[in-house]
């Protein structure tokens, strides 16, 4: 492997930031079951406009310290149905983002879903993981720590 295509190791769980939706230092936990990203949406609403679909919803909840109240309205860009954890069929609503990591933005597609029964409010998914990272489920915060140092450097 050259310069360009060495994967950075990640650990179990992190904290990310998605900076085109203004959410930093977000808690995520790996998850190499998970094809997609997925983050928690207190309420997710299906809008059409001229022909178009467009997807409002809210991120987080009013129990997260990062809850903005803020709807975000965002183009469809997919809907699946996926498997939740709990393995019943849930149908989804993806949209694109970017998700920083490492100081690195990724373009990503990211699943909404209400995630309010589980720890993390954040799922990174193989399909960003397997272009980037080698995953150490001994190590955690990697990105996080990385973030700081750099930082306190400035």
């Amino acid at each position: 492997m050259n310069q360009y295509t060495e994967k950075l190791t990640i650990g179990r769980k992190d904290k990310v930031d998605f900076p085109k939706l203004k959410l930093f230092n977000i808690d995520a936990k790996v998850d190499t079951g998970a094809y997609t990203t997925s983050i928690h949406c207190s309420t997710i609403d299906l809008v059409k406009e001229n022909s178009k679909k467009y997807v409002r919803f809210k991120l987080l909840d009013s129990t997260h310290p990062k809850y903005q109240k803020k709807i975000f309205k965002l183009p469809v860009y997919k809907e699946k149905t996926v498997k939740n954890s709990f393995g019943e069929s849930e149908h989804r609503f993806l949209v694109k983002t970017k998700i920083r990591l490492f100081g690195k933005d990724n373009e990503i597609e990211l699943s909404l879903t209400n995630r309010e029964k589980m720890t993390y409010p954040v799922l990174i998914g193989r399909k960003l993981l397997s272009k980037n990272f080698i995953v150490d489920v001994n190590r955690y915060n990697l990105s996080y720590r990385q973030k700081r140092k750099n930082k306190e450097k400035k």
